[in-house]
């Protein structure tokens, strides 16, 4: 099996890796913070028990074994050789254009980089790189170990045949791909980040409590998780992040930022990763 270095050791980055090496493959995972990556083998057994409770298809999963086929790693130096790498760092594009400068020392000329990002341009970032036709976006749905759909995104120099590999990559995932052109926010979170900036409005001006608004699309269109359970899950900081960066492309004042959202970021109510949201969880 390949090796699949992943970058950032985030709620995406922790799930993208349990996943990879829950399918055999050696992964490597590097963050530039040491106190997260001290943290990751103990947040990794956490999450592989949930998941074994949560999904049949990861019912035989072990935390030992999972563990076994991950190291850990600050220097972006140890991902040189890897087939793939994942970025899944923070929603900001300055932070990411200085990070795909510091790749290319990194990457060989077969190695593909799949951008895990919820709305920044695949073009943009791939920019950045000696090699854009190896650069595709695959947007990974969270959590990622329990959701079969993964948007593969077609940048403006994306290859062909980097779209095939990334199609097979995210099918020995045991996940169905879905390709779709560039542009910020792509598909699911152009719309996704809409719903729940709309439900977050709805709070701010008191037409409902966040119960509500969640039961009446779970109860009344079928939904799994209501708009504000799910920013909860994403994190609410990074559905700021993503706001922004959708109005500084489009200009548009739809995708203006609830000013709940900002003020709730700015206490620290980051969601389930700091216990308290919309919602207060006992255990995060």
């Amino acid at each position: 099996m390949a090796t699949v270095g992943v970058i950032g050791a985030g709620v995406m980055g922790k799930d993208v890796a349990i996943t990879c090496a829950a399918k055999g493959y050696d992964v490597i995972l590097s963050d530039h913070d040491s106190d997260v990556l001290a943290t990751a083998p103990r947040d990794i057994r956490h999450l592989v028990r949930k998941f074994r409770m949560m999904s049949p298809a990861a019912a035989a999963w072990k935390a030992d074994e999972i563990l076994g086929r991950i190291r850990f790693g600050a220097d972006l130096g140890d991902l040189a050789g890897v087939d793939w790498i994942v970025e899944n760092i923070v929603e900001d594009l300055a932070a990411k254009e200085r990070l795909y400068l510091d790749l290319r020392d990194v990457c060989g000329e077969s190695t593909k980089i799949a951008v895990n990002t919820s709305c920044i341009s695949i073009t943009k970032l791939a920019a950045g790189t000696p090699r854009p036709h190896n650069v595709v976006g695959i947007h990974f749905m969270n959590p990622v170990p329990l959701l079969e759909c993964a948007e593969v995104v077609r940048g403006y120099h994306t290859s062909e045949d980097t779209i095939k590999q990334a199609e097979e990559f995210v099918r020995s995932l045991g996940k169905q791909s879905i390709v779709v052109n560039d542009m910020p926010g792509f598909v699911s979170n152009r719309l996704s980040h809409l719903f729940m900036n709309e439900a977050a409005f709805l709070v701010h001006d008191g037409v409902a409590e966040p119960e509500q608004i969640d039961a009446i699309f779970k109860l009344g269109y079928g939904h799994r998780m209501g708009p504000l359970e799910t920013a909860d899950l994403i994190g609410l900081d990074t559905v700021v992040d993503s706001l922004n960066v959708l109005y500084a492309e489009f200009q548009d004042s739809k995708f203006r930022c609830c000013p709940t959202l900002k003020k709730m970021v700015a206490a620290g109510r980051l969601g389930r990763k700091s216990g308290q949201g919309f919602y207060t969880y006992a255990n995060h």
